[in-house]
């Protein structure tokens, strides 16, 4: 592998941003986007919003007390794709080395393109000008000789947001060999894969604040304190190694679609029409990325905020939405519901190609025309007029 030949590619504030170029009077405010509702979730937050302390993840309510001026915007996720597309378009012109993380990051391997486009960092450089000249979005990249590194360089890239506004990033960070070390032990520990909540407490609680204290401590203890497998992957990392290569072929594993309610939801027939919602939502996904998938997952939290998940796994697979959504529905009966539901889950799993057309439309006796055929006529309409032009029927919630 070529020094310097992996590339981290991350869109700035992309949701934000997308909304903000439909909707140019957002530009210059705090905008958070995801739910307004007690149960909302941030999903994305400007860097205006970001000064204030708002975050992913971050409950709304918290948001909306942190940021009281913040405008939300519903998340448009088809609208996400279709801009990601774009972008993957333009990174695909220069590699087909590529392995997209999300709809707004990917790595990339060059080192096989610098005859063609010159150096890892000229080739940072040239995408990011393609990217906003091309889709009028702004992105970060981080250019190092490992994943690990060029992931941490596009963060160093990116804009800041301080109590005092926002400072704007570099646009390309690179990582240069001699550099590696003293750049990888300054960041906190947080910051390496693998280091969530608890394992930081555990981290912590020994006197581990930074990726250099984590390089200091023996393999051992990291072993005895988090097990085999977690310690030896924090010390490998914490030394700078990583050997994990950029995987083009990378296939998805699933594909699933869930909603928080603002309220919980008891009634067992309003449950299999939001089923029947978000069954589309994943059927018209599976059909746009070219998959189908055999096994059909339900999630369900309770009010309790405890999970319930039940799948079934069908003999084909399947993409259209009256075959996830009836399983869907099968896996509902199996439920005790009267705790109610606070949030519900439909997904699809061991995803490959799809099968044969199995089924054909109920109630129109004679007509050979098959779901298949039905899904790629709707998926036609979605993309003509928007994602909004033809929706499943189904009992809507009262108000």
């Amino acid at each position: 592998m070529t020094d310097l030949s992996i590339l981290h590619v991350d869109m700035d504030a992309f949701y934000v941003e997308v909304e903000r170029q439909d909707d140019p009077s957002l530009v210059g405010k705090p905008v958070v986007v995801g739910g307004d509702s007690e149960r909302g979730v941030v999903a994305s937050a400007s860097y205006e919003a970001r000064s204030k302390g708002v975050r992913s993840a971050m409950s709304s309510v918290v948001a909306k007390n942190l940021c009281p001026d913040a405008v939300f915007v519903r998340s448009n996720f088809s609208r996400y794709r279709e801009i990601s597309r774009q972008v993957h378009q333009i990174l695909y012109s220069v590699t087909p080395h590529l392995e997209p993380i999300a709809l707004d990051e990917a790595f990339l391997d060059v080192g096989g393109a610098h005859k063609l486009f010159g150096s890892s960092e000229k080739i940072a450089w040239q995408i990011r000008n393609d990217v906003h000249e091309t889709v009028g979005l702004d992105c970060s990249v981080g250019v190092a000789s490992s994943k690990l590194l060029a992931k941490l360089a596009s963060v160093a890239a990116k804009p800041k947001a301080t109590p005092d506004g926002v400072e704007p990033g570099v646009g390309v960070f690179v990582v240069h060999p001699d550099e590696a070390t003293d750049f990888l032990k300054a960041h906190p520990v947080e910051a390496l894969w693998g280091v969530g909540r608890a394992t930081l407490e555990k981290l912590k609680a020994l006197g581990i604040n930074s990726v250099g204290d984590l390089a200091a401590v023996p393999r051992e203890l990291l072993i005895q304190e988090l097990g085999a497998s977690h310690g030896n992957h924090l010390s490998t990392l914490s030394q700078g190694i990583d050997v994990r290569e950029v995987h083009s072929d990378r296939e998805r594993k699933s594909i699933s679609h869930e909603e928080t309610f603002a309220s919980d939801i008891y009634e067992r027939d309003l449950l299999v029409s939001e089923i029947v919602r978000l069954a589309d939502a994943v059927s018209s996904r599976a059909r746009e990325q070219g998959l189908a998938g055999r096994t059909v997952h339900l999630k369900v939290r309770r009010p309790d905020m405890s999970y319930v998940t039940r799948s079934a796994t069908l003999e084909d697979a399947v993409n259209t939405l009256p075959e996830i959504a009836g399983k869907a529905t099968e896996l509902l009966a199996q439920l005790d519901l009267q705790q109610g539901v606070r949030l519900l889950g439909v997904g699809l799993s061991r995803l490959g190609s799809p099968g044969p057309e199995q089924l054909t439309l109920s109630g129109v006796e004679g007509n050979n025309l098959s779901w298949g055929r039905l899904s790629t006529a709707m998926d036609r309409i979605r993309q003509k007029y928007g994602p909004s032009a033809i929706r499943p029927g189904f009992p809507r919630r009262p108000s």
